[in-house]
Formats: C-alpha cells, structure tokens, sequence
C-alpha cells in the first residue's frame, strides 16, 4: 500500500493543474494579441512607403519631362495619374529666379522647377514637394 501511495504522489508532482495550464494560455493569447498588433502596423506601413513612392516615382518622372524639351519655359502644368487604384494629382510650375547677387554677376537664365504630389490617404490628404534648379546653358 505504501508503494501505491508513492507511485500516485509521484504522478501528482509531474503533471500540471488545471490554474497553470490557463495561466499559461492566457499568457502565450496575450502574446499573440501583441504580435499581431505588430503585424497590422506594419503592414500599414508598408502600404504608405510603397504610395509615397509612387509619388516619388511621379514627381521624378515629371521634372524629368520638363528637362527633356531642354531649357523650360516659365509656366504652369498639372494633371491626375492613377496608379493601382490611387489617385495623384500633380503640378509641376517653372519660376524664373532672380537673385541680386546673381544680377550684380551678370548671371541670368536661373529657373525654379517645383513638381506637388497630392494624394489621399485614410481620411486626410498627403503631398509630397520636390525642387530643383537649372541654368540655361548659354549663360552670358
């Protein structure tokens, strides 16, 4: 009888209780909550880097058609692109630069290309502004 006893004590101490299993899902559920919260911020993040490139992609496009017809006129120019369902609205606008330090130079020919990117994301609107500068080739 006593070896009996000892043989039911044993399997009582290696088995688990009923509490320590459940504390032990609650834990790992509570983990797996956290882990896929991670998961949809990322894939929410992924899903605005690959719209901002996209934008990106436009606003490169657009200055590099302005550059490709050569020294570009002063003016305006807008449009609307959709690229896998999204919608981006575009303005490209060429300034002349005129600087005083530039006149006392006698530098001329400066002009401004700025492309806007306008988008709508979630419930506001994003855009993205990219610049840069060209010289007219036959500077004086």
């Amino acid at each position: 009888m006593a070896n009996g006893n000892r043989h039911t004590a044993m399997e009582q101490a290696r088995a688990f209780t009923f509490i320590e299993v459940i504390v032990a899902l609650a834990i790992v559920s509570i983990s797996l909550l956290a882990l896929l919260r991670l998961h949809i911020i990322s894939i929410s993040m992924v899903d605005k880097a690959e719209i901002t490139s996209q934008a990106v992609f436009l606003a490169n496009e657009k200055i590099a058609e302005t550059l490709a017809a050569g020294y570009p006129k002063e003016g305006t120019n807008s449009g609307t692109v959709e690229k896998n369902a999204l919608c981006l609205d575009w303005k490209t606008e060429v300034t002349d630069i005129r600087l005083s330090q530039l006149d006392k130079a006698g530098i001329a020919g400066l002009r401004k290309i700025s492309v806007v990117v306008n988008w709508k994301q979630g419930l506001g609107s994003k855009h993205l502004q990219m610049l840069t500068y060209v010289a007219d080739r036959e500077l004086k």
